[in-house]
């Protein structure tokens, strides 16, 4: 009789570390997904907006320094996505290792989303009046569209 409950007490801790690891891990792809979903900001600021050459250069430049810390960031948050499947495989429970490898995937997602935005306002900064107009209607877009 002792066995029964013991097989459910394990197969109730089986489900419960399954359910945890399902939901870190759709939780990180979620992440992923909303940083990569974003609609191409540079690419709809060139493709609508008569740019000059000075303009060109600047933004290229803006573009260039942006690119690098956005390459960092993703480096680090897939480096954190290897540190919780480490923890879970490692513990199999929700514990303090899943938390801060977590916690260090949220740090550089905040991180790439406040780096972007600076980025999006350093662009808007080198345009007349006129295109800056076209491009807040267009940061909006991008900003409350649902892309797939």
């Amino acid at each position: 009789m002792t066995t029964l409950p013991i097989r459910t007490f394990l197969g109730m801790l089986a489900l419960t570390i399954v359910a945890a690891a399902l939901a870190g891990w759709l939780g990180v792809q979620y992440g992923l997904h909303k940083v990569h979903a974003a609609p191409d900001l540079d690419a709809l600021l060139h493709e609508r907006l008569d740019l000059t050459a000075d303009q060109l250069r600047k933004i290229d430049t803006i573009e260039g320094t942006f690119r690098t810390e956005r390459q960092k960031m993703q480096t680090e948050m897939r480096a954190a996505d290897r540190d919780l499947a480490a923890a879970i495989a490692r513990s199999h429970v929700y514990g303090p290792e899943a938390q801060r490898a977590i916690e260090r995937f949220h740090r550089a997602m905040i991180r790439l989303q406040e780096d972007t935005i600076r980025h999006a306002l350093a662009m808007r900064a080198v345009l007349t009046p006129n295109q800056t107009a076209q491009f807040d209607k267009i940061l909006a877009k991008a900003l409350t569209t649902d892309a797939p």
